[in-house]
């Protein structure tokens, strides 16, 4: 009887052990899977580009790289040779928009909205690429919080100094798109330099933890209980955030400065729904648009003309 008690004991003991050891190493490869970055060079980001962007971004973006209009730089953030793409605008203007890319991709994705304020508009554009993205280095993504946003701070000064005047600072907007969008909105949330003056968020989540809840759901069929749980802890300890904390609800529920929400209304990669709450939380001036039938960051492709009038007419309410 008592040995039948203790086979019983360690049966239990080994399947818990082995339940855990699953738990851990899934935990590892779910924070792996979500967080390793995805190397492009940058004919394969253009390339990228070019199969949805309108033609005449394309061949602008033909025309302004063969012709050294697009050029580049490298500054030292924190240690980190950190590098963007800039453009300066045909005639001198302080008016200045640092445009910030989404997951997995490299600043040189978002040249059609450098196209809006460059082409368009007769803007200054900064297009960095953010830690672990294009020619930046890092070995893991921070998903608009963290490193990415520490970069994306030191950004906003580096592109000050780029298109100041020696007696005023430039008026800038900072314009992201998905986890660019994140990174825009927990910026907000900061005391930010004086010469930002207004946000223009396009398809970004309320906070990493939603997002990766949302696709574990749609990618794996699973709930948040128990994997989320441990992988976020991994996350925490691993690189000093967890999927909770890294919220751009809180950030934007913080925010005194313009901002346009900007979302396709059939997004299912960061569900639209997740826009609503977002614009509920922004207190202060603030605009919506819902891009018809646009899904995941198409909206300009999908809608070019209405997406740059949406864009002018927030930055006319914000006096630019």
């Amino acid at each position: 009887m008592r040995r039948g008690r203790k086979i019983v004991a360690w049966s239990f003991a080994a399947t818990v052990l082995l339940l855990l050891a699953a738990l851990v190493g899934s935990s590892f490869y779910m924070l792996d899977f979500a967080l390793t970055p995805l190397a492009r060079s940058d004919q394969e980001v253009l390339d990228r580009l070019a199969s949805h962007a309108p033609q005449p971004v394309v061949q602008w973006v033909d025309s302004v790289r063969q012709n050294g209009v697009l050029r580049d730089t490298t500054v030292d953030i924190d240690g980190v040779p950190a590098h963007a793409w800039y453009l300066r605008a045909p005639h001198d203007t302080l008016v200045t928009a640092m445009l910030v890319h989404g997951y997995k991709d490299a600043g040189l994705m978002m040249m059609h909205i450098a196209y809006l304020y460059h082409h368009d508009l007769g803007w200054n554009v900064l297009l960095p690429d953010l830690p672990a993205h294009g020619h930046t280095p890092g070995d893991h993504i921070d998903m608009g919080w963290g490193e990415i946003h520490t970069h994306a701070r030191a950004w906003i000064d580096v592109a000050n100094e780029m298109f100041r005047s020696d007696s005023a600072e430039t008026r800038m907007v900072l314009h992201g798109i998905s986890m660019g969008a994140a990174t825009v909105m927990n910026l907000s949330g900061d005391s930010l330099p004086t010469c930002v003056q207004a946000i223009v968020e396009d398809c970004g989540y309320t906070s990493v933890w939603d997002e990766f809840s949302c696709q574990m759901s749609e990618s794996f069929g699973l709930h948040d209980f128990p994997l989320m749980y441990t992988t976020s802890a991994l996350c925490k300890l691993r690189y000093g955030w967890s999927f909770g904390e890294a919220s751009c609800l809180k950030q934007v529920a913080k925010c005194q400065l313009p901002m346009l929400f900007i979302h396709g209304d059939s997004d299912d990669f960061v569900p639209t729904e997740m826009v609503h709450r977002l614009y509920a939380a922004k207190p202060g001036e603030k605009q919506l648009w819902l891009a018809p039938g646009s899904g995941h960051a198409m909206s300009y492709s999908d809608h070019p003309d209405e997406y740059k009038s949406q864009v002018v007419s927030f930055l006319s309410v914000a006096d630019f």
